[in-house]
């Protein structure tokens, strides 16, 4: 970290970020009421409106969005002329998963080898915090020198679209000449990254019915259709042999020219066991950023503690499928919805149910704002130069934004790196990169109201 009176600010605040981390991430705030109570995701929403009002943010509200949710909005006014910078987070996390897998409480923020553990400390509850530490160190340096509005969503984990759809209805209250989303990563630690592409996503159920009730497996197995079997079978057809995504009607050929990811590191960052193959063909880059993937996220099936000889009637599954920049999310999910229908074994009755659903998202990295974040960049981290990279990931509410307001630049930045382990168990963030990107963002703002005046 260089000697730049911002930095010494930033690196004086790390330890109320640690504590507000703290306070942040022990939250349950899941934003789906059949695992975690609502009242965490209303709790959440309250520390975050509490927080804005404390750096004397006006109009703070929350938000009740059409999927039940809330959203957390302020505005802090800047100069006269200055122009508006809208800054993006999200408090709402993914579920914990297994938590007898963590090495410590999910929902306790745990200093480890150097990291902060905690569900939600890298996505998104860290973000937040990045965006309060930017502003605080301008505060104390002169002063904040544009207009800053900040939303922090209450639903992004669960692709809903409350939202997105709030947005919409209300089209003059995000509106920025730029915007800053907090929820993407560098590549790699110590690595510079914005995000020029992400993948859409649409989540699908499907249940396939077979028999009346249950049955004997002994007494009619072997004739009698089993829907766990079918159900197998039919999530088999949505890979070919070597893992590519085969969904009739879906390209799955398309290239990423640019910064590629080494087949070596993305086999450590991803854990993979020694021996076992990566899936799919063509660059690792290609594969996580360029094509669509199907993943099977869920299935209704029994336990194998307790399991009976049993032919199963019914069977459910959860199927999320990324969708690529240059193709349709909509269009994606039709031809999912048809590939299920149509090659569901033995006749089986299908039932296909959308639960989610976000269109692909590319960056002009080309813009005058992009220039000023490779300034700040070069500050924060000396010594090494701004890259773009694509994100596998999936954040609806830019292609909204970006439909809303056709001239406002939007950046991506964040601190889920590949060591963060987002989505996983043992969930982390770096606080050296929390620190550097927070330098980054306040440097940023400063470069960029410069910019507005030139």
């Amino acid at each position: 970290m260089t000697a730049h009176p911002i930095s010494e600010t930033v690196a004086s605040l790390m330890p109320r970020a640690k504590a507000e981390l703290t306070e942040l991430v022990a939250f349950r705030s899941v934003a789906d009421p059949a695992q975690f109570p609502r009242s965490e995701c209303e709790a959440a929403a309250g520390w975050v409106a509490d927080a804005l009002r404390a750096e004397e943010f006006q109009d703070v509200a929350l938000l009740d969005t059409p999927d039940g949710t809330q959203s957390v909005y302020g505005y802090l006014p800047g100069p006269a002329d200055a122009p508006t910078v809208l800054l993006y987070a999200h408090y709402d996390v993914q579920p914990p998963l297994d938590e007898s897998a963590w090495l410590s409480p999910p929902f306790e923020l745990t200093e480890r080898d150097g990291r902060w553990f905690g569900r939600g400390a890298a996505d998104c509850k860290g973000g937040f915090i990045m965006h309060l530490l930017a502003l605080r160190a301008l505060k104390a340096n002169g002063g904040v020198p544009v207009s800053v509005k900040v939303i922090a969503e209450g639903s992004e984990e669960q692709g809903t679209g409350g939202l997105e759809r709030y947005a919409e209805a209300h089209p003059e209250l995000l509106a920025a000449d730029t915007i800053v989303i907090g929820d993407t990563g560098n590549f790699r630690v110590g690595l510079p990254t914005v995000t020029a592409t992400l993948r859409g996503m649409t989540m699908l159920r499907v249940q396939l019915d077979t028999l009346e009730g249950n049955l004997h497996s002994g007494q009619f197995g072997g004739a009698a259709p089993d829907a766990l079997a079918a159900m197998i079978q039919l999530l088999a057809s949505l890979r070919a042999e070597d893992g590519t995504t085969t969904v009739d009607g879906l390209t799955s050929d398309a290239r990423w020219d640019g910064l590629q990811y080494p087949e070596g590191e993305f086999r450590s960052d991803a854990k993979v066991l020694d021996g076992v193959g990566l899936i799919g063909t063509g660059t690792v880059a290609d594969r996580i950023w360029a094509r669509p993937a199907v993943t099977v996220i869920g299935i209704d099936c029994p336990p194998v503690v307790g399991a009976t000889p049993s032919l199963q009637a019914s069977a459910r599954a959860q199927i999320s499928l990324r969708v690529p920049p240059g193709q349709d999310a909509t269009e994606a999910t039709k031809l999912l919805t048809a590939h299920l229908e149509s090659h569901a074994p033995w006749g089986a009755r299908v039932s296909v149910e959308q639960v989610g659903q976000g269109q692909p998202f590319r960056a002009d990295i080309t813009s005058p704002a992009y220039a000023s974040m490779a300034e700040a960049m070069r500050l924060a981290y000396p010594g090494e130069e701004m890259q773009s990279s694509g994100l596998g990931g999936s954040i609806p509410l830019c292609n909204t934004l970006s439909a809303l307001y056709p001239e406002a630049e939007i950046l991506l930045i964040g601190l889920s790196e590949p060591e963060a382990q987002i989505h996983a168990v043992n969930e982390s963030v770096s606080p050296e990169e929390l620190e550097r990107l927070s330098v980054a963002e306040a440097l940023f703002l400063r470069n960029y109201a410069e910019s507005k005046k030139a």
